[in-house]
């Protein structure tokens, strides 16, 4: 069982930000803000995914007035994200935004600053301190303490504001570095965490870089809320955070399979049945309820984890042996296993 660290509670739109709330996983949209008829129909999209709260790029008021119309549409929190022009935020917060993110790396002045924190205070929402490794002020030190040293910073002239409804994300590109300025943070400040790994890359390598990141943050009982960053389909974003939050026992929302890697022993095209299964599982996800799938290759290990899960089937020679709860059912041809699957799931 994790110890999660104890940190203050903010609500984003309804959804619970620390304080013991579970961890919440977000995407960020990725087709331009003013469109409000394709962002509308990518977060209805990543909604049906399982994302929690969805962030927004802010570049110009033209993005800023579609706040409103895009929350109309949707079901989720609604973060805008803001750079550079401190009234982009005023003009999201006056269009009904649920959170704001300022980047201390590029809205510096104190009077800008103190205008955003007073709009926030008055329309009740929380702001995000959100450093990142590519924007920061770096210092004479390390980029980890660069990045601990402008969060803190920012921290302290919010509370001067008496403002405290804060969340801090430090994000680098590099895994070791965005792990050592989480931990480090964590122990300077109780406020909220929003995990992540930045510009992690593409699919494959961006999952590997944010499981190891934020996956040893969690087991560490740091976070309270993560974004996986992928540069593809944002709903892959949302599916890998799932995943995450499942293997490290924070989650187990909707069904998780799970597969031997194969050997010579394996006699079917276990591949080709785990993707499938797996594409049919993810699709109707929030309709199977917490359930375990063990789909395995051989007789070494395979009737033993298939007795562990909730559903499970050990394969020998084209046909496997079908266990539900511990208990064998049935043998099954390879060619109706998907199909039977299912059907008892």
């Amino acid at each position: 069982m994790i110890k999660r660290k104890k940190t203050r509670q903010v609500i984003v739109g309804g959804v619970k930000i620390g304080g013991g709330a579970p961890v919440s996983i977000q995407s960020m949209a990725k087709v331009a803000t003013s469109d409000v008829r394709r962002v509308v129909s990518q977060i209805k999209e990543l909604e049906r995914a399982g994302c929690e709260i969805i962030r927004i790029a802010v570049k110009d008021m033209d993005d800023a007035r579609a706040v409103r119309k895009i929350k109309e549409k949707i079901h989720i929190p609604l973060v805008c994200d803001i750079h550079f022009n401190y009234r982009l935020a005023l003009e999201a917060i006056k269009n009904g935004a649920d959170k704001i993110r300022l980047n201390p790396g590029n809205i510096r002045k104190r009077g800008e600053i103190a205008q955003v924190v007073m709009a926030a205070k008055g329309a009740g929402i929380p702001i995000r301190i959100g450093v990142n490794s590519g924007s920061v002020v770096k210092g004479r030190g390390t980029v980890t303490s660069s990045l601990v040293k402008s969060a803190l910073d920012y921290v302290k002239l919010f509370e001067q504001m008496d403002f405290r409804d804060i969340i801090i994300s430090l994000k680098a590109s590099d895994v070791a570095t965005t792990v050592a300025a989480y931990r480090e943070i964590s122990q300077r400040c109780d406020y909220p965490l929003h995990l992540g790994v930045t510009a992690s890359g593409s699919h494959d390598q961006g999952i590997v870089k944010s499981a190891i990141g934020i996956g040893a943050l969690l087991l560490d009982g740091i976070g309270d809320t993560i974004r996986v960053s992928l540069t593809a389909d944002p709903v892959e974003e949302v599916l890998a955070a799932k995943r995450i939050l499942s293997s490290v026992g924070m989650r187990r929302d909707g069904a998780e399979v799970i597969a031997c890697p194969t050997c010579g022993r394996c006699q079917v095209d276990l591949g080709a049945i785990v993707g499938q299964l797996e594409k049919k599982v993810l699709e109707q996800a929030a309709g199977y309820g917490n359930i375990r799938i063990a789909v395995m290759g051989c007789e070494v290990n395979g009737p033993g984890e298939a007795r562990e899960a909730d559903i499970g089937i050990a394969f020998g020679k084209d046909s496997g042996m079908l266990f539900k709860k511990g208990k064998m059912i049935k043998k099954v041809k390879a060619k109706d296993a998907i199909k039977e699957l299912l059907r008892q799931i």
